[in-house]
């Protein structure tokens, strides 16, 4: 691995909100798709954004941008082409239509190049519109089937005279790569291969729109400061890894590269959507019940956010969450996709993503990162039937230090709950039972040899 070029060293020279908010200036008018250069462009701003983490945690901090030849087989996939825009226009009997240099999701993204004069009723099954919102442009791709189209928005489309239009649209789709951003925060006790250790948590995020604030520039400006801010703070035992990819063939890429390492992933979240101004929606794993989803569910729950259950629809956690990987990641963002009328067009733009909601977002990342390795857990060592309390001295009494009703309650419950996943803070939100009293209980129990630390 290589260590990212290491600039602007103080982590804090500005407020959060306001460096995200002028990462994402920098990084919206870049033509992004699952490859070509405005996805490398975007990880080199990511790379610029992560150099403080590197300057703080030297060789404990790694970046690597990954290139996957065009061609290669992944897992039931092939890596496509890599395509590349110039510029695309459209001209008509008055004069320029659209122009991408204007918004470039006037283009459908993958269009093979083309240079071709038609009359209107021979263009417009290559124009893509949105009547239900007549203002804004769609957005539209053609990954993997060799067509063109363009997008504007109803009212321009219904304003189109009949007669003669030319359609430019300069770009390149021919053997190339697709290309992957990839940062490592190695944690405590680790090996060189991190293999040791409490295991890694794993934080993805999609790179491949373009010109779209909340889907999905907010996710990488997103997990691009929780980075930051977990370098900021104090060591943790789990190594994190970050993973800015195209969505879908960039998952699946790395799951098919990677098969070392993912028996080391003990938690994760597919980030996306981050920055409109619903409370967080978490959508749990597909195992439902992993350590994960128990932290998600009492922090978002504590947010006045929503959990919902896994569905294989959505983003990448279709793919880590697939039968044969089964990983324990779920999905953090704000509203569903697809649930609000700006989802996919031209007005998710900028003024649209909400900068304190931004910021809360990396602050949950942050957060759960945390609570999965620091919280504490323990492992029930008599789990088959409850374990006789009265020979060991705890029906009744705890260590002589505990009498009351809810002191026995709290055996039982820590007893019942401590299975390795779930920590003292999910099973006092369970309970109901007061947190201090449970770790008290859950030392008695450890010293009776009934409970050990996980």
């Amino acid at each position: 691995m290589t260590t990212i070029d290491r600039e602007e060293p103080d982590m804090h020279d500005q407020g959060e909100p306001e460096r995200m908010r002028r990462f994402m200036e920098r990084a919206f008018p870049l033509c992004r798709s699952i490859t070509g250069d405005g996805v490398r462009a975007t990880l080199d701003l990511i790379a610029e954004e992560l150099a403080p983490a590197a300057e703080a945690l030297g060789d404990r901090f790694t970046w690597e941008r990954h290139e996957v030849p065009s061609g290669t087989a992944v897992l039931d996939w092939t890596v496509p082409n890599e395509w590349n825009l110039v510029r695309a226009t459209l001209d008509g009997p008055h004069g320029r239509v659209l122009d991408t240099d204007d918004c470039n999701l006037h283009v459908v993204s993958y269009s093979v190049p083309v240079d071709v004069e038609l009359d209107l009723e021979d263009l417009r099954p290559h124009l893509h519109s949105l009547p239900d919102r007549p203002d804004a442009v769609p957005y539209r791709t053609t990954y993997y089937h060799e067509t063109w189209g363009l997008c504007l928005d109803q009212r321009t489309l219904d304003g189109l005279p009949p007669g003669r239009y030319r359609v430019r649209i300069d770009a390149t789709l021919e053997p190339g790569h697709l290309s992957y951003g990839e940062a490592t925060i190695v944690g405590r006790g680790s090996g060189d291969n991190g293999s040791s250790g409490p295991g890694e948590f794993l934080v993805t995020t999609h790179i491949c729109h373009p010109s779209m604030a909340n889907d999905n520039l907010s996710g990488i400006a997103a997990v691009t400061e929780a980075a930051r801010r977990l370098a900021a703070g104090g060591p943790l035992g789990h190594t994190i890894r970050l993973l800015f990819i195209p969505g879908t063939i960039g998952s699946i890429t790395w799951l098919a590269n990677n098969r070392d390492a993912i028996d080391r992933i003990t938690s994760g979240l597919v980030v996306a959507g981050s920055g409109d101004r619903a409370p967080a929606t978490y959508k749990r794993s597909r195992r439902s019940t992993a350590r994960i989803d128990s932290v998600m569910a009492r922090l978002v729950a504590a947010r006045g956010g929503q959990i919902v259950d896994y569905y294989p629809y959505g983003y990448d956690e279709r793919q880590f969450c697939s039968p044969g990987f089964d990983l324990p990641v779920g999905r953090l963002s704000r509203s569903l996709h697809g649930t609000y009328p700006e989802y996919h067009t031209s007005n998710d733009d900028l003024d649209f993503v909400d900068d304190e909601t931004l910021a809360d977002t990396a602050g949950l990342i942050v957060a759960a990162i945390e609570a999965v390795d620091r919280e504490p857990r323990f492992v029930n060592t008599v789990p088959h039937g409850e374990p006789q309390l009265g020979r060991r001295g705890l029906y009744g009494s705890v260590g002589g230090a505990i009498t009351s009703k809810s002191d026995e309650m709290a055996v039982l419950w820590l007893l019942a709950y401590s299975d390795g996943e779930r920590s003292l803070d999910d099973i006092a939100a369970l309970s109901g039972l007061d947190r201090a009293g449970l770790e008290v209980t859950a030392q008695s129990l450890v010293d009776a040899e009934l409970l050990q630390p996980r």
